[in-house]
């Protein structure tokens, strides 16, 4: 917790953001430069080695190569409150149709092999430039807060593996054990806007692999095959009544396949084929009975169709319920109000999507607050409504937020987060004034 000062928050917080104007369009064009050349998970190699150098470059000590990309800059300040501030590198292979004129044209040979278009599809490089300009802004304000600050840079949040990599790779063996976690996503809510949810804000993600085995013969004597096409079509529909007749209605469950591929050719049945399907759920024991229910149906059509053999279900990845610390949030957000007014905070249902940020936090027993900031014009959101459209949004190929003042909010938040986590130094008293 932060300890009482005699000083008010805008005293403290008024000087630290007094020079982000003039740092501004440093950090502009760093943004642009990260948007135009966007890196895949795991591969964020010059988005890590360019963070290093900034971090470097304000005093920070700096750890490179923590679960092969992440980046960790610590600052230690004297005593007080351990607080990591987190920010997401990775993009996503989606081809950029935003037509900004900083859009990525760039490809990357994925971890697979496979070149792909790549872009900045879900604002992970608005996150990484607001944690650099917070993280300069605090370095050199250093006489406004006491304790430790750690700013980390984490890879492959998109495929949940990047903060569980960086734990296991000894993250906390490297750095102090946070006393509390701090992060923010981009959305696609008005500009100047930060919402939250209390409690459970984004759901679990479970993502399978399923393998269908049947028997494969030429299209003109199916009788000789055991069709797996067949078999997963029948198990695709199935598994779309699991939340509609297994699941309590109004529970916030998600049953989805993505993709679904066999054979190659229209006149040959294949010997198998591949279903990729996730889960996302907010209560342990549903999503328990919907992973369960998804075995169950698909061993089930096995053997509905004569398959000897029954199918393989391989895990992907899995992003776990990330929980809000009421006190964290509850505290954070009465800085914000005061900072920002207390009209521009919003408290909006759970988050059907995932994100693998509070990994950070249960690794070590802290608390974590994980806020949303606003990236879409006013203007814009009220002409898509009149229109009867939906914005475009995270992981479209035309989600762009404006770059102003999404990024000098986005600096913000993170600051008066910051500081209102940190130890803050007490106001020297005033001399005493002569008697008249």
């Amino acid at each position: 917790m932060a300890a009482t000062s005699m000083a008010t928050r805008a005293d403290v917080v008024s000087p630290v953001l007094a020079p982000l104007d003039a740092q501004m369009p440093d950090l502009e064009s760093f943004y642009e430069n990260l948007h135009r050349h966007p890196e895949l998970g795991f591969l964020e190699h010059h988005t890590a080695a360019a963070v290093a150098t900034c971090l470097g470059d304000d005093g920070y000590q700096v750890q490179t190569g923590i679960g092969r990309t992440g980046v960790v800059g610590v600052l230690r300040n004297g005593d007080g409150p351990v607080v990591l501030l987190r920010a997401d590198m990775d993009a996503l292979p989606v081809k950029e149709e935003t037509g900004l004129s900083y859009a990525s044209t760039d490809t990357q040979t994925d971890l697979d092999g496979n070149a792909v278009p790549v872009m900045h599809a879900c604002g992970h490089d608005v996150h990484v430039t607001c944690l650099l300009g917070a993280a300069r802004l605090l370095a050199a304000a250093q006489d406004a807060w006491s304790g430790t600050l750690i700013v980390l840079f984490q890879p492959n949040e998109e495929e949940g593996g990047g903060a569980v990599g960086m734990v296991d790779d000894g993250l906390y063996d490297k750095v102090p054990k946070p006393d509390v976690v701090l992060a923010q996503h981009v959305a696609p809510f008005p500009v100047g806007t930060i919402s939250f949810h209390r409690g459970a804000a984004m759901a679990a993600a479970d993502r399978f692999a399923v393998t269908f085995h049947g028997r494969g013969a030429h299209g003109s004597e199916p009788e000789t095959a055991i069709d797996p096409v067949l078999m997963a079509a029948a198990t695709v529909q199935r598994w779309q009544g699991i939340v509609a007749r297994e699941v309590t209605p109004g529970t916030q469950t998600v049953v989805t396949v993505g993709s679904i591929h066999g054979g190659d050719v229209p006149n040959a049945i294949p010997d198998q084929v591949v279903a990729q399907l996730e889960v996302r759920s907010f209560d342990k024991d549903v999503r328990a009975h919907v992973i369960g229910a998804i075995k169950r149906i698909a061993r089930a059509e096995a053997v509905a169709s004569g398959a000897g053999q029954e199918p393989d279900v391989r895990v992907l990845n899995t992003f776990p319920v990330l929980v809000n610390t009421d006190a964290i949030l509850t505290g954070v957000n009465r800085a914000f109000g005061e900072h920002f007014g207390s009209e521009h905070l919003a408290e909006i249902p759970p988050v059907m999507g995932s994100e693998d940020a509070g990994v950070l936090a249960t690794a070590v027993g802290a608390p974590i607050y994980y806020w949303f900031i606003g990236g879409n014009d006013p203007a814009f959101l009220q002409e898509c409504k009149d229109k009867g459209v939906l914005p475009p949004s995270n992981h479209s190929p035309h989600f762009a937020p404006v770059k102003q003042p999404t990024l000098t909010n986005g600096v913000q938040t993170l600051v008066v987060a910051a500081l209102d986590r940190l130890s803050q130094p007490k106001a020297t008293p005033a001399a005493p004034t002569g008697s008249h």
